[in-house]
């Protein structure tokens, strides 16, 4: 029987009894043909009023998830037979992402097996709604970029056990799991671009943070703080600049601050500052070095070719495609987990 978090008070008691019972039902807490709690158990146990209860099953039953059979009560659905589909939660879509899911698919159609992405807008809620609908569905496998808050969903992944849909992490994960995983070590792209930067100028470096991240996120926390540590370590004297957006880097702020160097944790946002920077008479290269984090066709095709990190998205979606290889012909796959190391490739800037 599911129990309700107290400590969420913004989230509608009857939406987090809904969510409660569709993670019981995804995770296989509740199996295919379990009966489900009565209206009147969930009074009981819930204290709600009897119109919550009417919505909770009501709700559960319109997706799928469980069968009303008038008289004898609800009941767990038996989910439908498994596709040929595999699907990808995003918590947004950006150009580092459209090159990730491109080599996903790519690897995808080589089993003979489509791809479908899905975006969950950074919210924990949405994320765990999808992977539980593409479960349900019968996808053969899900893989998930997670939320960039994964405090709220480190639970729900290290109970789930849906055994005919293979749920794969992917891109990172701060809170580990069982399940298996290819990300990319983030602080390390962020330490070798940021040393780059400090042999290229005496100046200071600006971090430009990434205005689509939204909410919390660890991951961009944690490349601030490995950013923060290296500056420290390595040029305690000279004073590092944290951005909130690349819209503020402009000719005005590169001299008033000194800055030499500028980080980039996303090509596109490289690619604005050096043409606000180019429009100010401030050279790339030149004046200032840039780095950027993707190495995707921007930052290889623009002009100048901009010096980025790659994350190797074709690395990580061939272990990834490997692992769910191996899973379809019935390998247990729980533990293949990889970290692969982003690259720093010198170019123009």
């Amino acid at each position: 029987m599911p129990t309700v978090h107290a400590s969420v008070p913004s989230v509608p008691i009857y939406r987090r009894l809904i969510d409660e019972y569709k993670e019981a039902i995804v995770s296989r807490r509740l199996k295919p043909g379990d009966t489900v709690d009565s209206i009147n158990r969930i009074i009981a146990v819930h204290q709600v009023s009897r119109e919550t209860a009417k919505l909770v099953l009501n709700v559960l039953a319109r997706e799928g998830f469980i069968l009303k059979r008038p008289g004898k009560g609800s009941f767990v659905a038996d989910l439908l037979p498994r596709k040929k589909l595999w699907g990808v939660v995003l918590p947004f879509y950006s150009v580092q992402y459209e090159d990730l899911v491109h080599e996903l698919a790519q690897r995808a159609w080589a089993l003979g097996r489509q791809l479908y992405h899905y975006i969950d807008y950074n919210s924990f809620e949405e994320e765990l709604r999808l992977v539980g609908q593409l479960t349900r569905e019968r996808y053969e496998a899900v893989i998930v970029v997670p939320t960039f808050d994964e405090s709220r969903t480190a639970e729900f992944y290290r109970s789930l056990s849906a055994r005919e849909t293979t749920v794969s992490l992917i891109d990172h994960t701060m809170a580990g799991s069982y399940f298996p995983y290819v990300i990319q070590s983030y602080d390390l792209g962020v330490q070798r671009g940021t040393r780059y930067l400090l042999g290229k100028t005496t100046g200071s470096i600006a971090f430009v943070r990434n205005e689509i991240w939204s909410g919390r996120n660890l991951v961009q926390e944690l490349m601030e703080n490995t950013f923060m540590m290296v500056m420290a370590e390595e040029r305690p004297r000279t004073m590092p600049h944290l951005i909130d957006r690349a819209g503020r880097i402009d000719a005005a702020f590169v001299r008033e601050y000194g800055v030499g160097g500028v980080f980039c944790c996303d090509d596109s946002d490289a690619v604005r500052v050096i043409g606000q920077l180019r429009e100010s008479g401030v050279r790339i290269p030149g004046d200032v070095s840039l780095v950027s984090y993707g190495n995707t066709h921007l930052a290889r095709y623009f002009t100048p070719a901009i010096t980025s990190l790659d994350p190797h998205n074709a690395e990580m979606a061939a272990k990834t495609a490997e692992t769910l290889r191996r899973r379809i012909e019935g390998e247990p796959t729980q533990f293949r987990q990889y970290v692969v190391q982003p690259e720093l490739l010198v170019r123009e800037t």
